[in-house]
């Protein structure tokens, strides 16, 4: 797979290649093309093949266990184990025989969409046993003990949900948050509250909304190594400003009064505990004596000592580490990392450990980009460097003194997995195959890897591999042989070619392009998908499923660009949309749109944008910004203003409306929505919790008001996840028959 300059790309012009197979695929007899519809792209079993989640080794080693989903429905998963002394695979909870098909509480349903798997069902989640004989699943919002053998022993059995439920760290008891508290109980036994009940807006044992949806923090407990203490959050939402969410639905409309912290608004007070696992000898940590700040992470010293705390400052400017005296709960600061340039945020991370020798490994991008460091004693060890990043910390070996990493070293579209030695950080050796995108997860002990790959041809595979980076045996292979649902459909696969552009001050963008197959002297419409916002690297060289290969089917370039501001190109790279949100990406996304003009078989006057989320706020901003560019733009559950958007994410990047108001107003899309001229399909569901709908009612005001014609389609009861075997289909088929009727159509 090459990168592909300009030049090159229009020398290709018309002769784009058939894809090309892996030396491993298994061979097989390929039959006429087969176009892709979208029913067939969301239907079961997936094209993609199976696709394992939350792959584990048991304490012990023996068994390998993951979340596998069924044929009949891809989003229902079951739990299976692997015998590695046996060689065998059993399915070891059936989720649909044990389900009780009570339906989930309104807080597990909202956890679920903070941590984007609002659309699965069956077993999400799952803990192993210290003694490795037995797995803690929830299922339904109850808890089932399923132990090795085949017994499944059901310990909770409510109308409420039992939330973010764990095992403690030696397996002696169970806890879970139930009605705001936290419940704890021997495993096998009755749980009880060990935390008070204190009102509706004051919750134990869990993770304000900012945390979840932003900060990547989804509980708000932790277990001490020895069990004998828990460090418990408590959070006091009585201040965050309400927002009234309808939740329209089909048959009726459910009205939730949502606490919602906009930009510039309180947050929820937070504030953390330690205590016993029956709820005494409690004590308050000492998290400072500002209360309007982040708590970002809590982790226990691997002795239980002392209790280590991020602390992060509502600017995101300053991070500060607490070390923690877990019998008074007295704090200081261990170290500071601050931003690592003016007019920049501090990205969070996991990627860090401490170590048993007091030290820690730490991810920052003090240096421009991502890399290890170490800390010990005081002094800092740069662990790795150069004009890439380290993306993810994947374990320490510590008696070996190895460390394990996931970065861009070698390509920045196709991450690789990575070792160094402690004792000689420069020699890094990479341990995967540079033909696939790579990404990984290890034991605690750093002794198994667990990869997955995939390429452009390639559907994701699985594996067990040593720590040497040897493959020991396969998870899912899922090979392209007969028996593959996405075989019928390989003869009219089409390759993916990359390339790069120069920005406006000379900066490169990657791009992607999938093309149908050309016919000389024929023009294409272009379906031109964008994100834009930051964070999210569109442009990689890994299997992107039959969704785009549906799009190509019907006659259509499928093209995307990662513009400055998105993740793993360094800080220089993400900076310009400190305060400017709304700028710099537009104009990115317009070169590439220009760039598109210049292939003679682009046709200029049917390139047609799409974007979800903060890729729906960049339609519409893209179609204000150049009028006539573009032949038509879809704009999918848009933040239109930026002050109906959450703290932590919006004052990231933009400051606050107070401090930072005329930001704010060149960021908005509502004061130029009657300036869009080009045809426009907004796409909203109507109990979005996250952008919610009156991003939407408020553009849909203003174009109504100025007499400015669109289109829309509503999806009643849908949150920001509008999906589904029919659903999508439903929202790909309305967004094609609306670049249809505004002729953004193939050549005949």
């Amino acid at each position: 797979m090459r990168v592909l300059t300009f030049a090159t790309a229009l020398a290709l012009g018309t002769c784009l290649a058939a894809p090309a197979l892996a030396d491993d695929h298994t061979t097989t007899t390929q039959a006429a093309p087969m176009d892709l519809t979208f029913e067939r792209v969301f239907a079961s079993p997936s094209l993609d093949g199976p696709a394992p989640r939350q792959a584990k080794l048991s304490p012990d080693g023996r068994y390998l266990t993951l979340l596998r989903n069924r044929e009949d429905d891809r989003e229902r998963y079951d739990l299976w184990a692997y015998d590695r002394e046996k060689d065998d695979w059993s399915m070891l909870v059936d989720s649909e025989k044990l389900s009780s098909g009570r339906e989930l509480s309104e807080d597990e349903k909202m956890q679920r969409e903070r941590a984007r798997v609002g659309s699965l069902k069956g077993i999400i989640d799952y803990q192993w046993t210290k003694e490795a004989d037995a797995v803690l699943v929830p299922l339904d919002g109850d808890l089932y003990l399923a132990r090795i053998g085949g017994e499944v022993v059901q310990l909770t059995d409510t109308e409420e949900s039992e939330l973010n439920p764990s095992l403690s760290s030696t397996g002696a008891y169970v806890s879970f948050v139930r009605d705001r508290q936290l419940w704890v109980g021997d495993v096998g036994a009755e749980a009880s509250p060990v935390t008070p009940k204190e009102g509706e807006d004051i919750r134990w044992g869990e993770a304000e909304f900012v945390a979840q949806e932003e900060m990547a923090r989804l509980t708000g407990y932790w277990w001490s190594p020895d069990d004998r203490r828990i460090a418990v959050q408590r959070f006091d939402e009585s201040g965050v400003g309400i927002v009234t969410r309808a939740a329209i639905g089909a048959t009726g409309t459910k009205v939730f009064d949502q606490r919602y912290p906009v930009a510039g608004s309180a947050n929820a007070i937070v504030d953390l505990f330690v205590m016993d696992p029956n709820g005494r000898n409690r004590v308050k940590v000492d998290l400072g004596d500002n209360p309007d700040i982040y708590l970002a992470r809590v982790d226990w010293a691997p002795d239980g000592s002392a209790l280590y705390v991020q602390r992060q400052n509502r600017e995101q400017t300053l991070l500060d580490v607490l070390k923690v005296d877990p019998a008074t709960g007295a704090s200081e600061v261990v170290f500071t990392e601050n931003a690592a340039m003016e007019d920049y945020w501090i990205n969070l991370s996991d990627d860090y450990k401490w170590l048993d020798d007091g030290s820690l490994i730490w991810w920052s991008e003090r240096d421009g980009y991502g890399h290890l460091y170490r800390y010990a004693e005081g002094n800092w060890q740069q662990l790795t460097s150069g004009d890439w990043v380290v993306t993810k910390l994947l374990g320490v070996d510590q008696v070996r003194g190895r460390v394990y990493f996931q970065g861009t070293k070698d390509d920045v579209l196709a991450q690789q997995i990575y070792m160094f030695d402690l004792a000689d950080p420069a020699q890094v050796t990479r341990l995967t195959d540079l033909s696939y995108v790579n990404s990984g997860t290890m034991d605690n002990k750093a002794q198994t890897l667990l990869v997955t790959r995939s390429n452009d041809d390639r559907p994701p595979q699985s594996y067990l591999a040593d720590a040497e980076g040897t493959r020991l045996a396969w998870i899912e292979q899922n090979e392209l042989d007969a028996d593959h649902p996405y075989t019928p459909y390989l003869a009219s696969h089409r390759p993916t070619q990359y390339g790069v552009l120069p920005a406006e001050d000379g900066t490169l963008l990657y791009w992607e392009m999938v093309a149908p197959d050309l016919e000389p002297g024929k023009k294409y419409p272009v379906y031109f998908y964008h994100y834009g916002g930051p964070g999210p690297q569109i442009v990689t060289k890994g299997w992107n499923g039959a969704l785009r290969q549906a799009i190509v089917d019907k006659g259509y370039i499928w093209f995307a660009l990662d513009n400055r501001g998105s993740a793993n190109r360094g800080v220089k790279f993400e900076q310009p949309i400190y305060r400017a949100m709304g700028g710099v990406e537009v104009r990115d996304q317009k070169a590439g749109a220009e760039f598109l003009t210049q292939f003679d078989f682009v046709d200029p006057d049917k390139i047609a944008i799409d974007g979800w989320s903060y890729g729906g706020y960049m339609t519409l901003k893209q179609l204000q910004a150049d009028p006539g560019l573009y032949a038509a733009g879809i704009s999918g559950a848009p933040v239109t203003r930026w002050e109906l958007y959450d703290t932590h994410y919006t004052e990231r990047y933009m400051g606050t409306p107070q401090d930072d108001a005329e930001a704010y107003e060149a960021a908005s899309a509502i004061p130029d929505a009657t300036k869009i001229t080009d045809p426009m399909l907004l796409i909203h569901g109507m109990a979005d919790d996250n952008v919610v709908f009156e991003n939407a009612t408020e553009l849909i005001s203003a174009m109504q008001e100025g007499n400015v014609p669109f289109q829309m389609m509503l999806y009643p009861g849908y949150t920001h996840r509008v999906s589904g075997e029919q659903i999508s289909p439903h929202r790909y088929n309305t967004v094609f028959r609306f670049l249809e009727h505004h002729g953004v159509t193939p050549p005949e």
